[in-house]
């Protein structure tokens, strides 16, 4: 039986197993997206019980062949708080996005170096920081699995983007040219080839980060569409959570 231990992961989601055990899907950083059976986990004497929490870092040790595998040991490794409120809401859709896009046992420990950095901006308390996080996320974990086209680029002809032109990131056609009688979101090519600058460098979360703050508000349904479509869903529950929230 294959042992693993003391492997940074990430709770993504948690459902009942049995009257005291739990499954538990974790984002770890070298063995990818995982299913684990917490056993006793539900008993309140259980070790598992306060710790096997969403968006908190941990240490975990693994074992076993199965598809599902057995979990032997997590230990919180603290500093940092929960987020709240709005910034809760948007960790949850994170967790969502990677349970949905990320095939079980595939690794992608740099999309979980971005996912590490997300969190921490989440948990910051910086409300402002929230959306330019969010969309440079989904950036990333689109280019991970092979999803974002290349931005500098005019999909169809391959041709380098002008930096006066609007360009939209479509669904089924990658970036493509916005006519003048558009009403659809976009960028100017200048904006998309500074977000390919950025997602080029050695830490491109960080400097995505500062790039997407000025233009969030115009990717964000793009990035949504291009989410959905692969997703195969019109809207994502955390989504609409968030939706349904804000109308209240």
């Amino acid at each position: 039986m294959r042992r693993i231990s003391d492997e940074p992961g990430f709770v993504l989601h948690r459902y009942d197993w049995s009257e005291s055990s739990l499954i538990v899907e974790v984002f770890t950083r070298e063995h990818g997206r995982v299913a684990l059976v917490a056993k006793g986990a539900k008993r309140p004497s259980s070790n598992f019980r306060p710790v096997l929490l969403p968006l908190q870092p941990l240490h975990l040790a693994f074992g076993g062949d199965a598809e599902i595998r057995t979990l032997k040991g997590a230990e919180w490794v603290g500093g940092q708080v929960m987020p709240t409120g709005d910034a809760l809401l948007a960790g949850f859709y994170l967790n969502e996005l990677l349970l949905r896009l990320l095939a079980r046992d595939d690794p992608h420990p740099q999309l979980f170096e971005t996912y590490a950095d997300t969190v921490s901006v989440l948990a910051s308390g910086h409300g402002e920081a929230v959306e330019p996080a969010l969309r440079s996320f989904e950036l990333l974990l689109l280019r991970e699995i092979g999803l974002l086209p290349a931005l500098h680029l005019e999909t169809a002809t391959q041709a380098a983007v002008e930096a006066d032109a609007r360009y939209s990131l479509l669904p089924d056609a990658g970036l493509a040219r916005t006519g003048p009688m558009e009403t659809r979101a976009s960028l100017t090519g200048e904006q998309w080839q500074a977000l390919q600058r950025a997602l080029d460098q050695s830490a491109p979360f960080a400097s995505a980060l500062g790039v997407a703050a000025n233009v969030a508000g115009e990717l964000k349904p793009q990035l949504r569409a291009l989410l959905n479509y692969h997703c195969g869903t019109g809207t994502l529950r955390t989504r609409q959570l968030m939706i349904d929230l804000q109308g209240l």
